[in-house]
């Protein structure tokens, strides 16, 4: 066996004892490029986001703006006495080819104590995806971050009637500023344009 080979070896057997190191979701998340798209660490465990009629958003699934037209129900395990943050944010808009709008954010949730995300601050009140149309796959992703302690948010607050202010938002800056760290948990599904997205545009104000 040559030196060469050897080498080869060696350096695919390296790669693969990063690779092994992954977490399942980030394994996913880097498969179809939400990292670094929207963040350089993957989260450690999956969200378990459930939509009505129990359809799970999980491993970027592809699912329709009608599934997801509601506000679905999220579940982690918490630590008692600890705060947590929310983010769905769409690195897409207005597409995955030209997306002079990254990222455009669905939902941002803040100081939810333990796992009670309905009494959590909401900084932007929850819509679902609004895929243009021909703008193809767009990835929704949610993040959950461990807060280092109750925080003041100083966010423009925005309600699911508001559009306007939810573009250009960065997931790596929100967590620079209140020094939220890696994110603690995550899932993303995909959803590309259907009949329902015009009047989510009407609701926002478009």
């Amino acid at each position: 066996m040559t030196f060469k080979v050897l080498l080869a070896i060696c350096l695919v057997s390296g790669l693969a004892a990063v690779n092994a190191e992954d977490s399942e979701i980030t394994k996913f998340m880097k498969h179809l490029e939400v990292i670094p798209d929207v963040l350089d660490e993957g989260p450690k465990h999956f969200l378990k986001i459930t939509y009505d009629n129990g359809i799970l958003a999980d491993k970027g699934v592809e699912l329709t703006p009608t599934q997801v037209k509601n506000q679905p129900k999220i579940e982690w395990q918490a630590e008692a006495g600890t705060y947590y943050t929310l983010i769905m944010t769409d690195p897409d808009a207005p597409s995955r080819k030209e997306p002079t709008m990254r990222e455009w954010h669905h939902w941002l949730v803040g100081n939810i104590p333990g796992d009670q995300l309905n009494k959590g601050e909401v900084l932007t009140e929850y819509v679902g995806s609004g895929a243009p149309k021909d703008t193809g796959l767009h990835r929704y992703t949610f993040l959950l971050f461990k807060q280092p302690k109750k925080l003041e948010f100083d966010e423009k607050r925005l309600t699911k009637n508001q559009g306007a202010g939810r573009e250009n938002f960065s997931t790596r800056k929100f967590c620079e500023k209140y020094k939220l760290g890696e994110p603690l948990a995550g899932n993303f599904f995909q959803a590309q344009y259907d009949d329902s997205v015009p009047g989510l545009y009407k609701q926002l104000g478009f």
